[in-house]
């Protein structure tokens, strides 16, 4: 890899770089590199409904090298480093690629460290976490093996990846339960670090009748701070008071904290006292606030939006678009506007469908239609319909 050079280079292989990786070439960019180390490629929202016995891991998989758009180059490495003075960026291998402009989408990192016993707790017999892939399938697995006890689903705080597909299992097991007539047995507590179960009205009040409905224990202002897996005890504390207590279990399903990848953080690219590691950029143009060749989208930009997959469609579209201007010698004018989407499956066929923007205000695709309401229809969009779009649209840059 030793002085290669590209006119657009784009570190990581997920739904961001690929999707905009392809757009780009689309739109006549043809020195455009992808950097991505891994040889598989997965679809994240389908793990919730793997955990909840509701799709296949095959489902959710491709070979990288199967959806690499045509005529963009695969770099099969990671990156390692940034030097925006020189427009260059480190590999794991040691070699050096430059760069005219970057883009920087290498998704977040799962931190089970900083929930001490956590790692351990979702590889035990007990646990699991549907937010690692390999993990999911083992969800579902103790899941619908439970038919008495306490089943434990928690949340981190801080920014996640889709922080409502941490509920998205529990739904789905309580509905399993229901029709096993079991979820009479069966104690469900949700630890949810928010004020309420999400944020957004309407879909509150909708989430909160499927709680009801199903008798979970939501325990809000609250998060996992330890967990014991030889004992099966979580330690829970109240964020509002500070007090501790123990909760036993028979399942634990737990999403970790997450930030950028570690090598970001120690890079220039974050804000000063960002300890997220959280790419400084414009939350409407993408663009970084300090380095004008060099942008971020996805998990591990600084915007101000709930991450998720539809956040990411709309700003693949704005950061392209803003790209191909500077690449003329134009003033970025596109913006994004905060836009974000979670559809909740708060049964084994009906989906809570929220749209909201970065102030967790809603804000449906089709003003005025509430598809927020429960709705089998919302079921068949989220499970049926989404993924082929993604696999035949989205990644090749056409959606």
């Amino acid at each position: 890899m030793a002085g290669q050079h590209y006119e657009v280079l784009v570190i990581g292989g997920g739904n961001a770089g690929i999707s905009l990786a392809a757009r780009l070439h689309r739109y006549g960019v043809k020195d455009v590199a992808v950097v991505e180390p891994k040889d598989h490629h997965l679809y994240q929202p389908l793990f919730s409904h793997i955990a909840g016995g509701r799709a296949k891991t095959s489902e959710a998989f491709r070979l990288q090298r199967s959806i690499m758009p045509k005529g963009v180059e695969w770099i099969r490495d990671g990156a390692v480093n940034i030097d925006p003075a020189s427009n260059t960026v480190s590999l794991a291998s040691g070699a050096h690629v430059g760069f005219d402009q970057l883009v920087v989408c290498p998704g977040l990192q799962l931190d089970w460290e900083k929930i001490p016993g956590l790692a351990q707790a979702v590889h035990s017999t007990s646990g699991a976490s549907h937010y690692e892939f390999s993990l999911a399938p083992k969800a579902w697995a103790l899941l619908s093996g439970l038919k008495a006890g306490t089943a434990v689903f928690t949340m981190p705080s801080g920014p996640i990846k889709c922080g409502g597909a941490a509920q998205k299992p529990m739904y789905l097991a309580c509905d399993y339960w229901r029709e096993q007539g079991v979820l009479q047995d069966i104690r469900v507590v949700m630890v949810q670090p928010s004020p309420t179960v999400f944020g957004v009205p309407g879909v509150d009040e909708e989430l909160n009748r499927k709680i009801a409905e199903y008798g979970i224990e939501l325990r809000c202002n609250s998060e996992l701070i330890s967990v014991d897996p030889a004992a099966q005890t979580a330690l829970i504390r109240d964020n509002t008071t500070g007090a501790t207590g123990e909760l036993r279990y028979d399942v634990l399903n737990a999403v970790p904290p997450q930030s950028a990848p570690d090598w970001l953080k120690a890079t220039e690219l974050p804000a000063r006292g960002d300890s997220g590691g959280f790419v400084e950029v414009d939350p409407q143009t993408l663009r970084h606030v300090r380095f004008p060749n060099i942008w971020s989208l996805g998990d591990a930009a600084a915007t101000t939006n709930s991450k998720s997959g539809g956040a990411l469609r709309k700003q693949a579209s704005v950061l392209a678009q803003n790209l191909l201007a500077v690449r003329k010698g134009k003033t970025p004018t596109e913006k994004y506007n905060g836009y974000s989407v979670c559809p909740f499956t708060v049964s084994r066929s009906t989906v809570v469908f929220a749209e909201f923007d970065d102030k967790y205000r809603p804000m449906p695709t089709i003003p005025k239609v509430p598809t927020w309401k429960e709705s089998r229809a919302s079921w068949v969009v989220d499970r049926d319909i989404f993924p082929r779009v993604y696999w035949n649209l989205i990644l090749k840059g056409r959606a």
